[in-house]
């Protein structure tokens, strides 16, 4: 059980240090002229994670064993995660925030795949629930990420529409 809860607890942290980090990106971005979009869905999508996380936590099974494949799926998809931060870095916020006239970053993971952030999580909605053996809570979510995210990404592509035609930005 001890584990169970480390685990949880990590990407708890993990996704509060992003809050942290995302809100002093959106700070300077706004500073530089940046717009948000979509803020009315925000927190939607702020109770969304944490309903999962508690839905996690509430429905441990006891005794609580760990999947390994899916902890290995979640690990693998942490790394993805440090990736696509550090790749957008002071672009990098949890919120759509548009800064006209910048170039959209096409390097790293973003070569290959226009919203690999949203893929991540995705199959961490789906990986950490399993890591327990919770599927209910693994297919819940999953249907409830997909049409937060189907109005999400709607709203991230038309904001970003008009930069898609700009140069690349590979720094």
């Amino acid at each position: 059980m001890i584990w169970a809860y480390a685990i949880i607890g990590f990407i708890a942290l993990q996704r509060l240090a992003e809050v942290i980090y995302a809100q002093r990106n959106t700070g300077a971005l706004l500073a530089r002229g940046a717009t948000e979009i979509g803020a009315s869905h925000y927190p939607v999508m702020i109770a969304l994670h944490a309903t999962w996380l508690a839905a996690i936590f509430l429905a441990l099974p006891k005794p609580t064993s760990i999947h390994w494949i899916a902890l290995a799926a979640m690990i693998v998809l942490q790394a993805a995660r440090v990736w696509i931060i550090a790749t957008l870095g002071p672009y990098w916020t949890t919120r759509i925030i548009n800064l006209p006239g910048a170039p959209l970053v096409r390097k790293g993971p973003y070569r290959f795949f226009r919203h690999p952030n949203y893929m991540i999580v995705v199959g961490e909605i789906a990986a950490l629930p399993l890591v327990f053996g919770e599927i209910w809570v693994a297919a819940v979510f999953s249907v409830l990420n997909a049409a937060m995210l189907f109005w999400r990404i709607r709203e991230e592509d038309a904001a970003l529409g008009p930069r898609r035609a700009m140069p690349a930005n590979e720094s």
